[in-house]
């Protein structure tokens, strides 16, 4: 009797507090607020992005949201079938004032994972770091129906589902273009920016995978999906 008599109470002030301490939370501590690409890189925004995988209305509706703000812009692309199937892709051409190299094919939760990145880390960290605006990102690619490293047998590639992007360089507005292959073992400026916006990529990501992973990864960052904030 007791203890149903405090399950009713705790149930009572659930009621009344937590409608009034939910406006209260900072960002990405809300788990019932729609995901914003301003939304900081905390376990409930991890939880939101692993939801989102899962719904692709409401994917959809985040990237639009992103898109109304000026900080994506992209296209929905129809579904594909075949051995490497995609399920509501779109394709991004950029993130706000930051182009690409080319657009690329991306999941949902990819794109939105990406434009966060971007406007959380990578074009901040330009501006105070290297005193320029992030102008362009130069990628290898997203989707390719392939296996992990090109094997002829094995689990495929998060490649195959649209679900990593491989970042090569960042071009600054000042002309300055910054590589991953030449530049992230330099003790400067554009050495201190790869490996401190690497580093901080690993929040937005399932797995992020650089030079100190493996010879493959020697050229660029691979952004993908799979995992919970793997860092290598």
């Amino acid at each position: 009797m007791r203890l149903l008599s405090c399950l009713l109470i705790l149930a009572l002030l659930s009621t009344v507090l937590v409608p009034r301490l939910l406006p209260l939370l900072p960002p990405g501590y809300d788990p019932f607020s729609p995901l914003s690409v301003n939304d900081p890189p905390t376990f409930i925004t991890r939880y939101k992005l692993k939801r989102l995988a899962g719904n692709p209305a409401a994917c959809l509706a985040a990237l639009e949201r992103a898109s109304a703000a000026g900080r994506l812009s992209f296209s929905p692309v129809a579904d594909t079938t075949g051995p490497c199937p995609l399920l509501s892709p779109v394709r991004v051409r950029g993130f706000g004032p930051v182009g690409l190299s080319s657009s690329f094919l991306a999941s949902c939760p990819l794109a939105l994972s990406s434009a966060m990145f971007v406007n959380q880390v990578a074009a901040p960290l330009a501006a105070g770091g290297l005193g320029s605006a992030l102008a362009r990102i130069d990628h290898l690619g997203s989707y390719a129906c392939r296996n992990i490293y090109h094997r002829s047998e094995g689990r495929l590639s998060e490649h195959a589902g649209a679900q990593a992007l491989d970042v090569s360089g960042f071009i600054l507005a000042d002309g300055r273009r910054i590589t991953v292959l030449r530049q992230w073992s330099r003790q400067d400026p554009a050495g201190e920016y790869l490996r401190l916006a690497f580093s901080q990529s690993c929040g937005f990501f399932g797995n992020s995978l650089g030079p100190g992973y493996n010879a493959a990864h020697a050229n660029h960052f691979h952004f993908g999906m799979r995992g919970f904030g793997v860092c290598r």
